[in-house]
């Protein structure tokens, strides 16, 4: 497992946080929660994308030659 892919989502975590701190400080309640939704829309992609990579090498760990 990569740290990198760590990195990615703590970094993702924190801007959507502060987008979501400052639209909520500043009124706007559903811009805050359509950030919310994408930061979360984008860290799942992130996710699947490794789950596939990991799924395709155990497949091949298991093939039969």
């Amino acid at each position: 497992m990569d740290v990198d892919l760590i990195f990615k989502v703590g970094a993702i975590g924190i801007v959507v946080a502060v987008f979501n701190q400052i639209l909520a400080k500043t009124g706007r309640d559903e811009q805050a929660m359509f950030v919310t939704l994408a930061g979360v829309i984008v860290v799942m992609a992130l996710i699947i994308s490794m789950m596939n990579d990991l799924f395709m090498e155990v497949k091949s760990v298991f093939k039969l030659y």
